[in-house]
């Protein structure tokens, strides 16, 4: 164990009202690719650039050009939990770790057991008709395994991902929950995130607490405000630790 990971051990034995805040590299260890990445969605070539895609309006506008992008490159049902995620879930049942705090739409948390987990951007495992007055539920599965646009079996209107695409805005009641626990931790882990998306990652501010460890590959504009810096992929960081 370095001096680093020893160091952030000591800290986990230390405390037990621990927050942690993710983004997408806690997931590119479970073979799901981030945005900004040198292999990321932004470096790859579509028609549109992956943020027109993802947007309210090409949703609205060209829902069959948007589907298509969304079930090839967004969409990974059969990716698995990483070193990260089974981590915190683990100082969960520790009693150690209050929340997880993600930017993440996988579900990888939920699925390595995490249980109090404030999903910033939504879950691609929750989808709703957007029929006023229906809002009929489907799964991730079903919208990946029906052709073309997804439309409700029920009254036959597009069927939409649960997921916070760019020009919307966050759910406020899950905002106000991520706030709350940041405001009230002892210690924030912060991790696999390059803290640029806002207002996600204004949330740091919030903290009020003791003791801020960041863990990221590349350097962030917060790495200065942290009381431990570890920059290393954050699954081989969190699977070296006891919960």
């Amino acid at each position: 164990m370095s001096e680093k990971t020893e160091e952030l051990q000591k800290i986990i034995d230390s405390y037990d009202n621990i927050v942690f805040f993710g983004g997408a590299g806690v997931s590119t260890e479970s073979g799901i690719p981030d945005f900004r990445s040198v292999d990321g969605l932004y470096n790859q070539k579509y028609a549109y650039p992956p943020e027109q895609m993802l947007s309210h309006s090409f949703f609205l506008n060209k829902t069959e050009e948007f589907y298509r992008f969304y079930k090839d490159k967004v969409l990974a049902l059969d990716a698995e939990p990483n070193a990260a995620h089974r981590k915190l879930a683990e100082m969960e049942r520790a009693g150690k770790l209050k929340a997880v705090i993600t930017q993440n739409i996988d579900g990888l948390h939920q699925k390595a057991g995490s249980r109090v987990v404030y999903e910033l951007h939504g879950s691609v495992h929750r989808n709703y008709c957007t029929g006023a007055g229906c809002r009929q539920f489907y799964d991730g599965r079903w919208v990946a395994m029906t052709p073309g646009v997804p439309r409700c079996e029920r009254c036959g209107r597009i069927v939409k991902p649960d997921v916070v695409l760019y020009e919307e805005g966050l759910d406020q009641d899950i905002l106000q929950g991520a706030v709350d626990a940041i405001r009230h931790a002892d210690v924030l882990i912060v991790g696999g995130t390059s803290l640029v998306v806002y207002p996600a990652a204004g949330l740091l501010q919030y903290f009020r607490g003791e003791k801020i460890v960041l863990i990221n590959k590349g350097a962030t504009s917060m790495d200065h405000k942290a009381d431990l810096l570890i920059q290393e992929p954050i699954g081989e960081v969190l699977g070296k630790v006891r919960a």
